[in-house]
């Protein structure tokens, strides 16, 4: 797996053939040759099978389009987001007002022949991940008898039990008393008061561990244990037996240590009662997360914010029947999905990233771009971008509104990365009100040259959001509480602005009625300076937001092929090359989620249709800033695509290839392996007409 075979033919579909030479890629530039040499049938007929592949795809993504205009499909995670759903109406008494038995169905569907739950599919089991499952089930009235829980006892034990777990399942367990709050770190809610000219503030942490971690200062002070129905106990999960459990926050040998010690400090003073600006630092947490909320009732955006939030209100007293507790609960509901005998939930929603991915791919693969269905989805586009300020704005003085969130609302959150994508569909499309769509371009790419940070590149949330020190302490075991610049998002803004100055096929740029482009010369040299940099010595690149350097290489080929094909041709041709080395022995490519843990695993992984997507739309990307096509290793992939398509137009794929939180928590976008493809398919057959 991910050798290239490059001595067989691919009957119709090679034309072109490769050689890696030194870590470069070699073209065995004969293409127009082999296309005149060629059977003119075979040829035919190959193109005819692409064409209705294509057409297939596009008439299903048109079947799906909802009548406001935008894309939307599922967003899945692994299942403690739903058992903590199930935790949190518990813990409400609203539980009986939901549909929850459904997600014993789910649980049960999900558990695997070892007994466990996973992370991501394949992943062989995932101790914290089984804990909730397992947790959920009994909260659910399956007693601790029933085989299946038998069998995933056995599981967790092999795995060290509870007192292995991560903080946030210790923290879920503890609000049922199933955990002592004595093993959890603390959380001083006076972190709230630092000015802003204080070397740390909440707007330190990421946007996604802010909106978790200030609901939880409220959490973590009050300490409550919720009597739930059924009541349970988890003893039969500690490995070492609950009586021997130690609740100490573990020390490993290096400078989380310090933070060990701190927090020790930290839980002598509640214990003296000695906190100082605690009631104070406490109401300046609830007033942060009530103005907050939006009138949907969401927090961020996110599940977790939305959980934390209620607890956090749970904590406080708020009732039930309050209208902010009524909406947070309300927009938890909207993010569940629900079947004849199923019921589960998603950790967040993605219509504004559907759509802008959707459409580029309808417009890609040849879909006019006046078509009504894209009118459609620029105009709800349009309508979603968010002119608030939001929370970017703390660090960012210089930015004005004008960006879009991942998210139905969330006008505090909007992203680079999103942002991005929207306005390369836009550009891509002809709306009635050309005018209007114009503006809102503009807009956004000022407020993403506003939000470029000091080592050139972008991040997704916040400018210069990198204190690294923060996933060294005793809370931050997901290693998430940052958002630094990364490569890809780098990537997508750099895209960006090639296709703003992109010529349409009549030679006329399209971007000539926008106002000179704030990212000057100076930010992009900044941000290719930053990439050159952030090139692997394999040639590839991180990819933080997909599944992973192929995502990531895909990503910065798409951009300096359009951005920089001269003076970073090596760049490409390296990165090229290093797509090419790791192509399977099907024609696909594939890499598991294992990658973030070993790098050794670079590339690898059973093919799935989005990942060949992506490494053939940048290795299409590399042979346009190159004029060299690695047409082999393009054609086997391609027909790796054409054959995998089902009978209605769609890829299924069982993998994960979103990332969430790389090492912890994936992603699986329903829509991924339907419009990549669709974008790769439409971009080779491009370049086929060219020829």
């Amino acid at each position: 797996m991910g050798e290239v075979n490059r001595g067989q033919r691919g009957g119709e579909w090679l034309m072109c053939g490769v050689e890696i030479q030194s870590g470069n890629m070699q073209i065995q530039n004969r293409d127009a040759a082999s296309r005149s040499e060629a059977d003119p049938v075979e040829l035919n007929r190959s193109l005819a099978k692409l064409e209705d592949v294509i057409t297939k795809s596009q008439n299903y993504l048109l079947s799906i389009q909802y009548p406001e205009g935008y894309w939307w499909a599922e967003l899945e995670s692994n299942v403690t987001i739903t058992s903590e759903v199930v935790l949190l109406h518990k813990i409400w008494g609203t539980d009986r007002t939901r549909p929850l038995h459904k997600v014993e169905t789910y649980l049960r569907s999900q558990q695997r022949d070892h007994g466990g739950w996973e992370l991501f599919y394949g992943d062989g089991g995932e101790l914290s991940t089984s804990v909730e499952a397992y947790m959920a089930l009994r909260l659910l009235g399956v007693p601790a008898t029933d085989p299946a829980l038998q069998k995933a006892r056995q599981f967790i034990l092999k795995r060290g039990g509870i007192s292995k777990t991560r903080i946030f399942t210790k923290m879920h367990l503890a609000l049922i008393g199933c955990y002592d709050w004595r093993g959890l770190p603390s959380i001083p809610p006076w972190i709230m008061l630092f000015p802003e000219n204080f070397p740390f503030t909440i707007y330190e942490m990421s946007s996604w561990a802010r909106g978790s971690t200030v609901p939880l200062l409220i959490v973590f002070d009050q300490k409550p244990v919720y009597p739930v129905n059924p009541a349970i106990t988890l003893d039969e999960l500690y490995a070492e037996g609950r009586e021997n459990v130690c609740f100490e926050l573990p020390r490993q040998g290096n400078w989380t240590d310090i933070f060990v010690t701190l927090d020790d400090l930290f839980k002598l003073a509640e214990h003296l009662k000695l906190t100082p600006f605690r009631e104070e630092g406490l109401k300046a947490a609830e007033r942060w997360v009530l103005e907050r909320q939006e009138d949907t009732g969401d927090w961020g955006g996110i599940i977790p914010a939305m959980l934390n939030s209620l607890l956090a209100l749970r904590s406080l007293g708020y009732d039930s029947a309050d209208p902010i507790v009524e909406r947070g609960l309300k927009a938890v509901d909207n993010f569940c999905l629900e079947t004849a005998d199923q019921y589960w939930t998603q950790p967040c929603i993605s219509p504004v990233w559907d759509t802008a991915l959707v459409m580029r791919s309808l417009v890609d693969s040849g879909l006019s771009p006046d078509h009504p269905a894209l009118q459609r989805g620029g105009n709800w586009l349009i309508d979603k971008q968010i002119l608030d300020y939001g929370d970017w704005a703390v660090k960012n003085r210089q930015g004005k509104p004008g960006a879009w969130a991942f998210e139905f609302d969330n006008r505090f959150y909007p992203d680079v990365d999103d942002t991005a994508v929207v306005v390369m569909a836009l550009h891509a499309v002809k709306l009635e009100n050309e005018r209007l769509k114009q503006g809102a371009i503009a807009r956004a790419v000022n407020w993403i040259a506003t939000m470029q940070c000091d080592p050139g590149g972008w991040a997704a949330f916040d400018l210069n959001n990198n204190q690294d020190w923060l996933n060294l302490i005793p809370y931050g075991d997901l290693k998430a509480m940052i958002d630094p610049n990364t490569a890809d998002v780098t990537a997508r803004v750099l895209e960006m602005a090639g296709k703003l100055r992109e010529q349409d096929t009549n030679g006329v740029q399209r971007s000539d009625t926008l106002p000179s482009s704030p990212l000057s010369p100076l930010a992009i040299e900044r941000a290719l300076a930053y990439l050159r940099h952030e090139q692997e010595p394999e040639g590839c690149w991180f990819g933080r937001w997909g599944v992973n350097y192929i995502y990531g290489t895909s990503g910065v080929l798409s951009a300096l092929s359009l951005i920089a094909p001269q003076s970073h041709r090596q760049e490409i041709e390296r990165g090229a090359a290093w797509l090419v080395s790791c192509q399977n022995a099907d024609g696909g490519w594939g890499e598991t989620c294992f990658s973030y843990n070993d790098p050794t695993l670079k590339g690898k992984g059973d093919s799935t249709a989005s990942q060949t997507a992506w490494a053939l739309i940048g290795l299409l990307a590399a042979g346009d800033a190159t004029g060299q096509y690695a047409m082999e290793t393009i054609e086997r992939g391609v027909r790796y695509l054409i054959e995998t398509q089902r009978a209605d137009g769609t890829w299924n794929e069982d993998y994960f290839t979103g990332t969430g939180f790389p090492c912890h928590f994936y992603l699986r976008y329903h829509l991924y392996y339907q419009h990549f493809p669709l974008t790769a398919l439409g971009r080779y057959r491009a370049l086929n007409r060219q020829k």
